[in-house]
Parts: C-alpha cells; structure tokens; sequence
C-alpha cells in the first residue's frame, strides 16, 4: 500500500465530516495564527488538592458546566477556547486508555455522550475545544501493538529500538520517525480529532528529544484540512528546543506549572513570581506573530464565596493579567469558572488590556530586579509595564529615552481607563504597591 493510498484509507476510516483538501504529503509548516487564543483550561481545577476538585473533577457535566460558564460570562471578550487538559481518555484509576487502532478515545464513565457529542455542545456556545496529549508513543499502545490505521504497520514497528524512554517524565517511547508509519500513527489521531471537531492540541513534556514529535504533529494537523493550534508544553519545554520548535509550534510553554498544587489555584510564590526572570531567556527565541510564549494559565478567576479560590490577590491578578498581555501570551484562565467574581470578570475582559495581549507583539525588558520595566511598540504607540516584585509600596521612575522616546507623550492608564495628561523625558508611578504593576500607553 503506498504513502499515499494510505492517507486515503485513513481519512475514510476516520469518517471525517467535510470534503477536504489535503495538503501535499510534504507539508510541515504549522497554522498560521495571527493572535494568541483565549479562553479557559482544566488542569488548573485537576490540580488542586481541595476538597471536590483534582483529577475526579473532570467528566462531562463539569465540562458543559464550565462550557456554560465560559459562553456566558467571558466569550463576548474573545475567550473561546476550552481546552481540556490530561485525564480525558484516563479511567477514574489514572490509567491511560486507547481504541484498537491506538487513538486516544474518551473514557466511557468520564464522558458518556463521546466527544463528539461534547464538542457539539461546546461549538454549539460559540466555543472551540482543545485536547491534551503527551509526547512519544504511549507504552499502552506498544504492549497490545495496536495496528495502524490505513497501514500494514503496528506500534511496535514505529518505537525506537532498543527501547527508549522519552518526554519529561519518561513515560512513553521513542518514536522512530524513519519509519513512514510513524507520521501515518500521528496521522491517524489527528484525523479523528479533526473529525470531532477539535481546534486545539496540547502535547506536553516535550523536551529537545521531541522537536520531531511537534513536527509529526503539525504535519498531521496540515494532513487533517482543519485548522488547529497547536501548544508544545512542559514545566518548562526545553529552551534548546526552543528554534527547532519554532516552524512547528504555535505556542510553547516557558515556565513551570502556574500551579501550587495545594487548596488554592496558585500562590504568587509557588511559581507566579518566576516568569518575570524566566521569560527575558526566552525572548530572543521566539518570534511574534506565529510563535508565541505560553505563560500557563492565569489564577484570575475565584477569591469571593465557595468553591476554588486563585490563591492571589486582587493587586496580583491585575499583575498576572498585565504581564500575560504585555509578553502576547494565549490569554486562558484557570480555576472553576463556574464560581468567576466579579473582580475576576472586569479584570479579564479590559478591552484595552486585552488589545495590547491580541496585538501579537513581544515585549522588551528595559529594567530587571524587584522595579521592573518592560515595553513594546505596537503601530506607532509606544506601551510601559511597571512591576513591583518587592514586599512594600515603592514609586518606579522611567527615563522615556530608555524607550526610544522623545518629547512631549500622552499617557493613559489601561487598566484604569483613564487619561493621566502628558510627559517628557521621564514619568513616574507612584505608590506601586507589593506585587503590583500599571500599564500605561504613550502616544
């Protein structure tokens, strides 16, 4: 059977719903996605070691809950993405778990309707649907040697031999992308994604062992004729992955799991803290639109009432919020949007904000330390984040000729919404207080 008769045989086995065009069987080039994604993601809530919530939380009803949530409290500002995290094809066991041809497929007690039918409900809302998956071949698909879809090949013909352990953690096998079953494997599962509906993958633990898994996989989402963004993660990837990645990944996650695992979401010190040192690293590998950094979730959802809390307060996730739009990074919350605060809500949908997130610039830090300065340039405006990483209230100074900038410049607070009149040669904000920031547009 040639390459290409088996591209045949794998589409029609998938039952893909619409007539497509694939591309040539060398494409490799990823989606091209002009704007970071919004919306919202599980593992946040997974993660979590309150009472009600962790890896049980996840099933069909929380997810068209939180679909509910999503659709009518944040996707009128753009967040349209709900992307479900690890467990959706894991027992209630943790055990991982895959149809006779090796693609992942929802677990029966999780998600009784199918994913199909789920993500009718949540495109339905005028939302898209993400899926999660892990570098390498899984080790339940090489013991029952599951045979590939639309080929004479099994798993085992396409695992690295001798055996070899691969991704963050270990856990599954190398992939010998030598062989031509391998992408045809890939394929297979992004076909049937594709038929599902699905518009969004997460792969995660990659590590520089892996840029030829992010590749495979954006080969078959070109394969699939459906447009999918395509997220490479780990706590963090690699950063000498970082150019390999780039043709391939539509974002990449610089830093460890926004998460504390504990009772709350996150905690300002469990890891939130980190990405104003981390992300200066990466800069110099990404580029903006089309490779983007991925800060992780955003702990901006819950501190009022019951249900899970962000661990943070309102000062810090006004922070998280401007430091996330300012790097240009997929915009996504974390927590149980069904308990969303108001707080929460007004800090998310900032119109001004969220613009300067969606205008798919990268940023420049100008200061490091506990005053941080950052800026970027989007058309002829010139935007300034400040940040207070320090434990008390300080002013922070900024020379507006350490920004390129000459003369007289208009000033407006976006978060606040307000004019703050003209400046020339420096400006200061004043009274920043511990873990605060302000973000300010010069024109």
């Amino acid at each position: 059977m040639t390459r290409t008769t088996r591209r045949a045989a794998l589409a029609a086995a998938c039952a893909l719903p619409l007539a497509l065009t694939l591309p040539s069987a060398d494409a490799q080039a990823k989606t091209p996605y002009m704007k970071p994604f919004m919306g919202w993601s599980s593992w946040s809530v997974e993660s979590s070691s309150r009472s009600g919530y962790g890896t049980h939380w996840l099933n069909e009803g929380n997810i068209k809950n939180a679909a509910d949530s999503l659709s009518s409290k944040l996707s009128s500002a753009g967040y349209k993405n709900l992307n479900i995290d690890a467990g959706w094809n894991f027992d209630y066991d943790w055990n991982f778990h895959t149809d006779a041809n090796g693609i992942p497929n929802a677990d029966k007690d999780r998600f009784p309707s199918g994913m199909l039918a789920l993500s009718d409900y949540v495109h339905g809302k005028g939302l898209k649907l993400g899926l999660y998956g892990a570098a390498g071949l899984e080790q339940e698909v090489y013991n029952k040697n599951a045979p590939i879809l639309g080929t004479d090949c099994h798993a085992r013909d396409i695992a690295v031999q001798p055996l070899t352990a691969t991704n963050k953690w270990g856990g599954n096998w190398k992939i010998d992308y030598s062989n031509p079953c391998a992408q045809d494997y890939i394929d297979s599962i992004v076909a049937r994604y594709a038929s599902w509906g699905i518009d969004f993958i997460k792969i995660d633990g990659v590590t520089k062992d892996n840029v030829e898994d992010i590749k495979a996989w954006s080969t078959a989402i070109d394969h699939s004729g459906r447009s999918m963004w395509l997220s490479a993660s780990a706590w963090p990837v690699d950063i000498e992955a970082a150019d390999g990645l780039k043709p391939y990944a539509n974002g990449v996650r610089v830093d460890t799991d926004v998460e504390c695992y504990c009772e709350t979401t996150s905690t300002w010190t469990s890891s939130v803290d980190d990405r104003f040192t981390d992300l200066p690293k990466w800069l110099p590998k990404l580029a903006a639109p089309g490779y983007l950094a991925d800060l992780d979730s955003m702990p901006i959802n819950n501190n009022t009432g019951s249900g899970l809390q962000d661990g943070l307060n309102d000062i810090e996730r006004q922070t998280v919020m401007t430091f996330w739009s300012m790097a240009s990074s997929p915009l996504y919350v974390g927590g149980d949007i069904w308990f969303l605060d108001d707080k929460a809500k007004a800090v998310l949908t900032n119109p001004e904000v969220i613009a300067v997130d969606q205008a798919a610039v990268l940023p420049k830090q100008i200061r490091s330390g506990d005053t941080q300065v950052w800026t970027k340039n989007i058309g002829k405006d010139t935007y300034l984040a400040v940040y207070n990483l320090g434990s008390s209230a300080t002013d922070i100074s900024v020379n507006l000729g350490d920004l390129g900038l000459s003369g007289t410049r208009h000033l407006r607070d976006l978060v606040d919404r307000k004019d703050l009149g003209t400046a020339k040669r420096s400006w200061t904000a004043t009274d920043v207080p511990a873990h605060g920031s302000r973000l300010i547009k010069l024109s």
